[in-house]
């Protein structure tokens, strides 16, 4: 997540994102609403397109930010704080868009973040359709589609099948996900899904319900570089992240948001993950 400056950072997958991102300095962005498709341009204005434009109008405050409330975080740490101060206008939002963010969480698996934004991306444009707006933006995939394709269709689309067995049964759910009115509640719920843990569960709703709470216990990095960055430890585990952030709660998430838009990282030791094809899996 480095380089975050505004909510709306948080919402599509790279510059690339067929269903969100900047386009020709206007941020744009294709969903499936309860009311049908629809295209929303966020900035510099809020303009809409598609059957289901008024829902993603009503939605907009909350993807721009405007629902985070931070009056209550005054972090005494001195990084925290010099880094709060220095991201001052940075804010989560809150999509209430469930499914495209679950999509792009099951991704982001046990992979690293190539294996997971070519996997992603080629879902999108395998199982996406054309969205209004006249943008060449492409809504995220039904996931009743999802649901009922094999799992070894995802193979080629670089998908092996634990990963792929985890997304079609959220897709399943996922009417019963996009009806849950809060944090605590969506989270549980995608947790009783095989599948999906605590580490999917917390990056979902971080996005979806602006949660700045929300920690991702299991990160591959995170727990590093909270320790390094808190404590002065080149390594961590999840116990010790918890244990050092325990003083921002309520903004634990946040504190980790925070490291990583500074370009916070702990010391690098050894190779770096390998890149993986699962075509021919």
């Amino acid at each position: 997540m480095g380089g975050i400056s505004t909510a709306l950072d948080f919402i599509g997958f790279g510059r690339h994102d067929a269903c969100s991102r900047w386009i020709g300095g206007e941020y744009w962005h294709a969903a499936r609403t309860p009311d049908g498709p629809g295209s929303i341009r966020l900035h510099p204005s809020i303009t809409t397109f598609g059957p289901g434009g008024d829902w993603l109008a009503s939605k907009a405050d909350g993807m721009l930010g405007r629902h985070d409330d931070v009056s209550g975080f005054k972090p005494t740490h001195p990084l925290v704080k010099r880094l709060a101060h220095e991201h001052q206008d940075l804010r989560l939002p809150g999509t209430h868009q469930v499914f495209v963010r679950l999509l792009r969480n099951v991704c982001e698996q046990k992979v690293t973040g190539k294996e997971a934004y070519r996997s992603y991306s080629a879902i999108v444009r395998r199982f996406g359709e054309k969205a209004p707006g006249g943008t060449d933006l492409l809504l995220p995939p039904d996931p009743a589609r999802i649901a009922a394709t094999p799992y070894y269709e995802f193979h080629p689309l670089g998908m092996e099948q634990k990963r792929a067995d985890a997304l079609r049964r959220a897709a399943f759910e996922a009417p019963r996900l996009e009806r849950c009115g809060s944090s605590e509640q969506l989270s549980k719920r995608l947790q009783s899904i095989p599948g999906i843990g605590v580490w999917t569960a917390a990056e979902v709703v971080r996005v979806v319900f602006g949660d700045p709470d929300a920690v991702s216990v299991g990160d591959y990095h995170m727990k590093n570089i909270v320790s390094w960055a808190l404590a002065g430890e080149p390594r961590g585990t999840d116990e010790r992240m918890l244990e050092l952030l325990e003083p921002f709660a309520g903004h634990r998430g946040r504190v980790c948001v925070l490291l990583e838009a500074g370009g916070i990282g702990a010391p690098r030791f050894g190779p770096r993950m390998p890149l993986r094809s699962f075509k021919t899996w």
